[in-house]
């Protein structure tokens, strides 16, 4: 082991209790705001079916200002407000899920990643409606609320329940076409509106797969290493610029991991 080797894992690990905590204190912010929500007359738009809501931008700004108060050499990448790709960042969705939020439906969370050589090295969600925290660091395994989670383990498709994400970046006829694929190979096809919190329920054995064509990497990277430090398995969302430009996303269950990856057309990685 090298000198540098247990000051990255201690900085790691400061960084994850840091991340931890901002979640929770981000979280009640927006179920302040989701208590006194707006009526439909006040649903905005940022494009086909991308809702706005102002608590998006507000939690997002709590999130950086103390990400950066911990950590001022770190970058930051969010949804609403942008940031700089670097060697080492924070990847943030201060609200994932925002149609749920903005119709009234408890279905959202926070997610936190962070990214440091090329890997995602920390990731957490925090639900704080049902008040689940879901975090993991990389090689230390996955927990909620502090408590070990693993992956569903199942093996038969027939049983299986699988989300599918849908993105207004490709044609709906894909999206119809991975459903027909998950549903006439037996299992049950979801969506539940925050693909963060999918593929946590995915880390934490709810559901057993979940997949999209299409995620922004805010969305993708806290639940991916979530799924695999649970056990399960993942694409390789980094590769192709996917840090900067999003790419499709399958997260599993193992023993399923190479059909899904058939009925999804998503290559799955195996981490050697």
């Amino acid at each position: 082991m090298s000198p540098a080797e247990p000051a990255a894992k201690t900085s790691f690990g400061l960084r994850y209790a840091v991340a931890c905590a901002v979640a929770r204190e981000a979280g009640a912010l927006a179920k302040r705001k989701f208590n006194g929500r707006p009526g439909l007359s006040m649903l905005n738009f940022k494009g086909h079916q991308d809702y706005l809501s102002a608590t998006d931008a507000e939690v997002e700004s709590l999130i950086r200002a103390r990400l950066h108060e911990a950590f001022p050499e770190d970058g930051f990448l969010g949804e609403e407000g942008g940031g700089t790709v670097s060697d080492t960042v924070w990847v943030v969705d201060p609200v994932d899920g925002t149609a749920n939020f903005v119709r009234g439906i408890p279905q959202f969370c926070i997610s936190i990643a962070y990214v440091a050589d090329d890997d995602i090295r920390i990731g957490v969600i925090y639900d704080p409606v049902a008040d689940e925290l879901f975090g993991a660091l990389r090689g230390r395994g996955a927990t909620l609320n502090g408590e070990p989670i693993q992956v569903s383990g199942l093996a038969d498709m027939r049983s299986a329940s699988i989300e599918a994400g849908w993105s207004t970046r490709h044609p709906l006829s894909d999206y119809l076409t991975i459903i027909s694929n998950l549903m006439t190979a037996g299992a049950v096809a979801r969506r539940g509106g925050s693909g963060a919190l999918a593929l946590a329920w995915v880390a934490a054995g709810r559901t057993d797969g979940y997949c999209e064509l299409h995620m922004n990497a805010w969305d993708a990277l806290a639940g991916a290493i979530l799924i695999e430090e649970a056990g399960g398995l993942t694409n390789d969302f980094l590769a192709d610029d996917g840090l900067a430009e999003g790419s499709a996303i399958l997260g599993c269950t193992p023993a399923l991991a190479d059909e899904l990856a058939r009925l999804t057309g998503i290559p799955i990685r195996r981490r050697s």
